[in-house]
């Protein structure tokens, strides 16, 4: 086989030890070293690898362990990749040593290829926001603690309300903790606009209040409040971040949402004007796609993003969000149907376009025709998988192209898919040399 990259390097990361491996001839003392993980460690791998003139570096994606190591190298000049573990396992005798130098042979003759990783200032925002991610689920943990805590006292809140930490909620939930046990006081700090009048909620608020219990709800309720302020710090930061990007809407002004996709921002979401700050990051609003919400469009942005160059086409990036199916053959025949299913993955933006996708499948819309054919034909979780790989291909286009997305409505869609069902009829009964006569021609 032919060698693609002659000056290449192979690194097996672990916690506490690093193996670094180069091509035979490059250092007299050897060609496999080891070094430790402290920050000096790593200048001392930059060092030795700048020493055997290295250029390019291929390491495992192990843990958190290799992000303080990729950085450096990739600060000090290395073309470093970072390789999924299944790449390399095959065909290898398990030691640090061996993996090292596996990986630096590979490497070599070009088999391995790296994992996407978006730029650094991409990087940066992606932290902030898999930060603000855990401190929602610290949230939703504490207000399942609440909703238990309530539940031991017979308290059913939960079946009177929509949302216990919404205002209605926390007001009762405070006024209980302040000593108020009164059901009709406490009902009569509902919102007008709760659907249950203040019996209901009387009724639901008479209950054994205990002190053990009390003391787990009052705990559980510090507890939400302090992971909502650390959000509300995790905003300001994400806030600031993005307008430090380069502005691409050349001037011109952010259209106004229409009235159907207009909503007020749930708890979780950020307080600030995501949408005007992702137009001028990307010059195009991504929100116009229907499905896609504010939040939404930052969690995508954030993990791929303000340019799609790293996927040659739409279906590389397809494929890397594993929202298309595995084809298996055999002997030349195609799959039977259900045989094909999509790639398990963790993928983050695929997550975030399912979800998109699930609230599409009741819309009047486009994609939510084209979701509802599928589901009438294969089902709600492949017509969701379906729906989130249109809206993959949408945003794609959209950031490659800058331009904007137009939906043509749930009847256009029903028409041109009519009419291409009749063209295929048509042409089935011209092979069969028959014709085809409307009905409305008889």
């Amino acid at each position: 086989m032919e060698k693609v990259n002659l000056h290449a390097a192979g690194i097996d990361i672990a916690s506490g030890v690093h193996y670094v491996a180069v091509p035979e001839g490059r250092d007299d003392t050897g060609h496999v070293k080891s070094f430790g993980a402290f920050t000096a460690d790593l200048e001392a791998i930059a060092d030795w690898l700048t020493a055997c003139k290295i250029e390019t570096v291929a390491m495992e994606s192990t843990g958190v362990y290799w992000i303080p190591l990729f950085e450096l190298l990739e600060q000090r000049g290395f073309h470093v990749i970072l390789v999924e573990p299944s790449q390399v396992k095959k065909f290898r005798r398990k030691t640090d040593v061996l993996d090292c130098q596996w990986i630096q042979t590979l490497h070599t003759f070009g088999l391995l290829t790296g994992s996407f990783r978006p730029e650094d200032r991409i990087v940066v925002l992606r932290s902030y926001m898999r930060q603000r991610e855990t401190l929602t689920k610290d949230c939703a943990r504490y207000v399942q603690r609440m909703q238990k805590a309530m539940e031991q006292m017979n308290l059913k809140l939960t079946g009177v309300i929509s949302d216990i930490c919404g205002v209605t909620g926390m007001l009762i939930i405070g006024a209980i903790l302040d000593g108020e046990r009164d059901p009709h006081k406490l009902a009569a700090l509902r919102n007008e606009k709760c659907k249950n009048d203040e019996a209901t909620i009387a009724l639901a608020l008479q209950g054994n209040y205990r002190q053990e219990h009390l003391f787990s709800l009052r705990q559980s309720v510090d507890m939400y409040r302090v992971f909502h302020q650390k959000m509300v710090e995790v905003d300001r930061e994400i806030e600031s971040y993005l307008s430090q990007f380069e502005d691409k809407s050349d001037g011109q002004p952010l259209p106004k949402l229409p009235r159907s996709k207009q909503r007020s921002k749930r708890v979780n979401e950020p307080k600030f004007d995501t949408r005007k700050l992702l137009y001028e990051m990307l010059g195009v609003d991504l929100t116009e796609i229907d499905g896609v919400k504010g939040h939404s469009a930052l969690e995508i942005v954030s993990e791929i993003g303000t340019n799609v160059d790293a996927f040659p086409t739409e279906k590389h990036f397809v494929s890397w969000l594993s929202l298309c199916p595995e084809v298996f053959k055999s002997g030349g025949k195609a799959p039977k149907k259900g045989r094909s299913p999509t790639h398990r993955s963790g993928n983050r933006v695929a997550q975030s376009l399912r979800v998109c996708a699930q609230t599409l499948l009741r819309s009047k819309c486009a994609l939510g025709a084209f979701g509802r054919r599928i589901k009438s034909r294969d089902g709600a979780a492949s017509a969701v998988t379906a729906i989130a790989r249109k809206l993959a291909i949408i945003i794609y286009n959209m950031i490659k192209t800058g331009r904007a997305y137009k939906d043509i409505g749930a009847e256009a869609y029903d028409a041109r898919y009519q009419d291409r069902l009749i063209r295929n009829l048509q042409r089935r009964a011209e092979a069969l040399g028959c014709e085809l006569i409307p009905s409305e021609a008889l």
